[in-house]
């Protein structure tokens, strides 16, 4: 492990073989330079959030330990996200992959790039379970433990699905 700071990374996909870019993306985070990757959750299908005229999505979340900011490990997820073919349609519109910076250590940002804890984590089944299979008694800062918050969350927009993380096409 590199010493850095613990990170949470909320990954999820809806277009273009979602599965494969989930796994596409796990890879990358195993590439992030001075990173290492110490977990990743269950992956769980959900309806989108934003507009309904688009596929379910799949959702998972790492967990990291990383030298990188957070603004830096921003960029980097941008970077990871346009290497997979995002392109920003619409809000809250479908994706090939979203990879959100979820926690950053116990810091709270929030400024023009970045907000975190990440805007709406409390709210969020699609978040919240796989972060709690990762970090159930962490901490969220300003907002209590996760395992509180997922208890507040009835989950029943969510479908864990089988899945391997090395499994390939």
């Amino acid at each position: 492990m590199n010493g850095g700071i613990v990170v949470y990374i909320g990954m999820g996909s809806n277009l273009d073989r979602p599965a494969d870019q989930l796994r596409a993306a796990l890879q990358a985070l195993h590439g992030l330079p001075d990173s290492t990757v110490l977990g990743q959750s269950s992956v769980y299908r959900s309806a989108p959030m934003g507009p309904s005229d688009q596929p379910d999505y799949l959702n998972a979340a790492a967990m990291l330990s990383t030298g990188l900011s957070a603004h830096d490990l921003l960029h980097a997820l941008q970077a990871i996200e346009r290497d997979q073919g995002r392109v920003r349609r619409r809000h809250w519109g479908e994706r090939t992959l979203d990879l959100d910076i979820l926690l950053y250590g116990e810091q709270q940002i929030d400024d023009a790039e970045l907000t975190v804890p990440h805007v709406g984590i409390a709210e969020r089944e699609f978040v919240l379970y796989p972060l709690a299979e990762l970090a159930p008694d962490l901490q969220v800062p300003g907002l209590g433990p996760v395992r509180d918050l997922q208890a507040a969350v009835d989950g029943k927009g969510l479908v864990r699905v089988p899945f391997d993380w090395k499994e390939e096409r």
